[in-house]
């Protein structure tokens, strides 16, 4: 079995993500979900991913598309990996059980689809400002932000790599 085969299965479309989410509500897993560009994934992103799973039973990423990492305007080159490696590299973290690629500006649309019992972003986020935290919490789910791991960022790395450091 390839790569590719061997990951297919955690990544679920905008079409099977509900029936997904709703399974797994079924068998009373606590679902956490999360989002990001995840553009260079790196030790931070790791370590924020398999704490977020230890919050709970199922781990959701929502991915941002290609073209909706383009529209937050980081740079022009961003994303320097296409939403398809992206996604395939977190699924290969045994943290992550499910990802799911969103194109729109928000995940708003997707939380609401998955119907998460915790929603999860990093410690430089307000909790209050969350995308889905009224949702979430009116569902009476959790919003929680993780600490992040000093010294890592995407947009860091991307520098080094233009400065030649």
């Amino acid at each position: 079995m390839s790569f590719h085969q061997h990951l297919l299965h955690k990544i679920i479309s905008r079409q099977e993500i509900e029936r997904f989410a709703a399974s797994k509500h079924l068998l009373s897993k606590r679902i956490v979900f999360t989002n990001g560009c995840f553009d260079i994934l790196h030790q931070g992103h790791v370590e924020y991913l398999f704490k977020a799973r230890d919050m709970g039973d199922v781990l959701i990423v929502g991915l941002n598309s290609d073209d909706s990492v383009r529209r937050q305007g980081k740079s022009p080159e961003r994303p320097i990996n296409n939403e398809t490696t992206r996604g395939l590299i977190l699924a290969a973290l045994s943290a992550v059980d499910a990802v799911c690629v969103f194109d729109e500006d928000t995940p708003l649309d997707l939380i609401r689809q998955v119907k998460p019992q915790l929603l999860v972003k990093g410690g430089d986020y307000v909790i209050e400002k969350i995308v889905g935290y009224e949702f979430v919490k009116s569902l009476g789910g959790d919003v929680l932000t993780i600490d992040l791991v000093e010294g890592f960022s995407t947009t860091r790395l991307v520098n080094q790599l233009k400065s030649g450091g």
